[in-house]
């Protein structure tokens, strides 16, 4: 049958799509002149305690079976905890629009590991996507050489958190670990809150000297209540109830969202190479996630006769 997006997922596409792309310049207030990792353990936890609170108030159990540790360590630690610490960390050293644009290549690299080692299909689309998003980085990263207040360093962690970000979202699909959504959400929140709060205190314990201000308070509370309390769940929700392809609309546009909020609150001024980076994010998500013409005679054949 022929999938139609209900207004309601469409709502829910939009909401997570305006919510994570205004993140980013929020998280760079809370990063400009604080540590970011205990910045993110900060959000980690009021984020799990409102994910426990919400798991309760559902009636779910907290509990998961000894046997599913193991998955629910390596999902955590994929989807969550590295993403987490490696996109802080390069968060800290890009511009917001700019950090958005690298670690939405994602589906991207998806597509290339499905390829690689899940022997997923990879169509002369998805070549085009990978050439695209290498484009991409390749401006990026040049750009950052090319200056000499360059920081290569935020480009490489925000690559490698896309990465890490793919690998999970393969394991996501293939998961067998069972229980709600809200209940696995908060076990990688929590396995996150952890790793950050141990690299913080190895590495950034010398600048533990202050507590946020009133406006890094808020860029902690936007997360807890907006990223980790709604758009978290949203997420995982349409990545369980839709297509990959519906679902991966909204990272489509993320860092689009992303771009023009960090021009208008932090009155950053993307350079060319941003502007054409981004359209060769945008050319190499839309070639991954967007169904091609043999998808979409499959879904007109499929459909059934009225």
């Amino acid at each position: 049958m022929r999938f139609a997006l209900s207004r309601k997922d469409a709502l829910q596409l939009v909401v997570l799509t305006v919510l994570w792309g205004l993140n980013w310049p929020v998280m760079k207030l809370g990063v400009r002149d604080f540590a970011p990792l205990s910045f993110r353990t900060l959000c980690m936890v009021g984020g799990a305690v409102l994910l426990a609170a919400i798991a309760r108030a559902q009636g779910h159990s907290l509990r998961v079976a000894r046997q599913h540790w193991r998955e629910l360590v390596l999902l955590g630690l994929t989807n969550m905890a590295l993403w987490c610490a490696l996109s802080i960390w390069g968060l800290k050293l890009l511009s917001s629009g700019r950090a958005a644009i690298l670690g939405y290549t994602m589906p991207v690299w998806v597509a290339l590991i499905g390829w690689l080692f899940y022997r997923d299909r990879l169509d002369a689309r998805k070549a085009v996507g990978v050439l695209a998003a290498c484009a991409a980085i390749g401006l990026l990263l040049g750009g950052e050489l090319a200056t000499l207040a360059g920081r290569p360093l935020g480009t490489v962690l925000m690559l490698a958190a896309a990465m890490v970000w793919a690998v999970g979202t393969q394991w996501m699909n293939r998961r067998r670990l069972p229980g709600s959504v809200v209940v696995l959400t908060f076990w990688m929140t929590a396995l996150g809150l952890v790793f950050c709060a141990v690299l913080a205190l190895i590495f950034e314990r010398d600048q533990w000297v202050r507590w946020p201000d009133p406006v890094e308070w808020t860029a902690v509370l936007y997360n807890v209540a907006l990223v980790f309390g709604v758009s978290q769940l949203l997420w995982f929700r349409l990545a369980t109830v839709l297509p990959p392809i519906a679902s991966s609309l909204s990272v489509l546009l993320i860092p689009v969202v992303g771009l023009f909020s960090g021009m208008a609150m932090l009155g950053e001024q993307p350079t060319w190479r941003d502007w054409t980076a981004l359209a060769c994010g945008l050319v190499s998500i839309a070639s991954v996630v967007l169904p091609g013409r043999a998808t979409r005679r499959a879904e007109t054949a499929a459909r059934p006769v009225e």
